[in-house]
């Protein structure tokens, strides 16, 4: 090729310059055991501070929404990580109300439960998961907890990909619809799916042995 290539002549590929000029995520700066401890510190507080405490309970509802804000965090994904929590949390509030008198009241468990539940999430938005491994291992937390936790998010997207690949595969087989036949179709996905996810995760176990994982 004589030494010549796209690009050259003093040039950085426009992919490169791209990704160079790109400007950091919010908040990356930050270190993740700050966040950690930060997150921690407001949750307990938050959940042994009586309610009477509005100033407190306001400012880290105030906070939240400013690190959502500064962040740039999309608020789609974030609503519904919390749906997926908030409906525990208001069967609790519903077995307090309608529970024997003499425990918290139900308005108390919604608003710790509300702030502490957004408290956890903007966390996990801001913080990339893979930081978290190797901090909980500095946290001395057992090895094998911070293995399980790594290889449950890591098979995760094993399962949402082959999801995404078995509904593409029985919708271009689908010429008649229905919700009747929607809902067979579905079920019959997810029995297959846990059992090809199984298999792939099997296969992807192997191979991680036989590269000397342990």
């Amino acid at each position: 090729m004589g030494g010549i290539h796209f690009g050259s002549h003093g040039t950085e590929p426009v992919s490169l310059r791209r990704t160079a000029e790109r400007p950091a995520p919010p908040f990356s700066a930050v270190s993740p055991a700050w966040k950690l401890a930060l997150m921690l510190v407001l949750v307990f507080t938050t959940a042994l501070l009586p309610v009477r405490f509005i100033a407190w309970h306001a400012g880290l509802g105030l906070l939240l929404l400013s690190v959502v804000f500064m962040g740039r965090i999309p608020l789609r994904p974030l609503l519904l990580r919390l749906s997926l929590v908030l409906p525990f949390l208001a069967c609790i509030c519903l077995a307090s109300a309608l529970g024997p008198q003499g425990g918290p009241d139900w308005r108390t468990l919604a608003l710790r439960g509300a702030l502490c539940t957004g408290t956890v999430t903007v966390f996990a938005a801001i913080t990339p998961l893979g930081t978290l491994p190797l901090l909980l291992r500095r946290l001395h937390v057992p090895p094998l907890l911070v293995t399980t936790l790594a290889l449950m998010h890591r098979y995760l997207f094993v399962l949402m990909d082959e999801s995404q690949r078995m509904r593409r595969a029985r919708e271009s087989r689908t010429l008649r619809g229905g919700r009747s036949r929607t809902w067979l179709l579905s079920a019959d996905v997810l029995g297959r799916l846990f059992v090809r996810a199984s298999e792939r995760a099997e296969r992807i176990y192997l191979a991680m042995c036989a590269r000397a994982w342990k």
